[in-house]
């Protein structure tokens, strides 16, 4: 039974550094697969939602948009069942709901399970 919680986040001045975590319960539920993958999705009023970062099986492959990347960085910490999203840099344009999410597959299927977001505003 695999369900995820995200945290940490909140309003930033653009700039500043942010860290989201998600805890993922039935970690090993998510990991015991041949392959799985885990990442960050977000979606602002009006937007579709859109990727962020994926990783696959705990970092063999990692993907980041082209909005994002050389400021937002994802890990994941084994030992505490939890997945992060690093953001550093952030500008107005970041400012979304963000979900992770996680697969049983490769990160160019549809994710199977997802967070119920958390909220970041950058001004």
């Amino acid at each position: 039974h695999v369900q995820l919680v995200e945290s940490g986040g909140g309003s930033v001045q653009a700039g500043g550094p942010l860290r989201l975590s998600c805890a993922v319960s039935g970690y090993t539920d998510i990991t015991g697969s041949d392959y799985y993958c885990m990442g960050w999705f977000r979606q602002a009023p009006g937007e579709e939602r859109e990727g962020v970062t994926t990783s696959l099986s705990g970092g063999k492959s990692t993907y980041y948009a082209d909005s994002v990347k050389g400021r937002f960085t994802i890990s994941q910490d084994s030992a505490k069942n939890t997945l992060y999203l690093h953001m550093n840099s952030l500008k107005p344009e970041d400012t979304a709901m963000y979900y992770c999410a996680a697969s049983r597959a490769l990160c160019t299927g549809l994710m199977d399970y997802w967070g119920q977001g958390t909220q970041v505003t950058v001004s």
